[in-house]
């Protein structure tokens, strides 16, 4: 028996839920960014399920972009992970699929520069996604946003109901 391998914000982990490889878990996310505006309020969610044990994740910022959003929500995800994991990561964006599988090691090697010699935009959340990314095993799916798939759909309510949230605080 293993714990779920899900940090907590009060850093205690769930009792232990399921037989497991104890090698590497396997999880499966959803991530998705929103921004009511862009620049303007943004949410971003992750869903998180290992075997039948699910964690919805959110947050948000005042003024951010909808890029920054989707980043954050794969950021989110990884870095709430306590122990090395095999994840099976679906998302609708993109730029967060295509900068990781494509462009993200060329960065690394041209110190955070595009081919054109320009800054790298979003560095600082590129840099800590991977960061994050370097202890897990990650295969990457794509998926059309608003297509009827029901974690992309649930995932995307709630960073929608973050960026919302923010958007009536501020």
């Amino acid at each position: 028996m293993l714990q779920w391998p899900v940090r907590h914000a009060d850093n205690k982990q769930d009792e232990e839920v399921a037989d497991a490889d104890k090698s590497r878990q396997r999880v499966h996310v959803f991530t998705d960014g929103a921004c009511l505006g862009n620049p303007g309020p943004g949410g971003w969610a992750a869903l998180l399920r290992w075997g039948s044990v699910e964690k919805l994740l959110a947050g948000n910022e005042s003024t951010t972009t909808n890029n920054r959003m989707e980043l954050m929500a794969a950021i989110a995800a990884l870095e709430a992970l306590t122990r090395p994991c095999h994840l099976d990561l679906t998302t609708d964006s993109q730029y967060v699929k295509r900068g990781v599988q494509e462009w993200l090691a060329h960065w690394r090697g041209n110190g955070w520069k595009t081919a054109a010699k320009k800054a790298v935009k979003n560095q600082d959340l590129w840099q800590r996604l991977d960061t994050a990314l370097t202890p897990h095993q990650v295969d990457w799916h794509w998926v059309k946003g608003h297509s009827g798939h029901a974690e992309n759909e649930r995932v995307d309510q709630a960073a929608r109901d973050a960026a919302e949230q923010i958007r009536i605080e501020s």
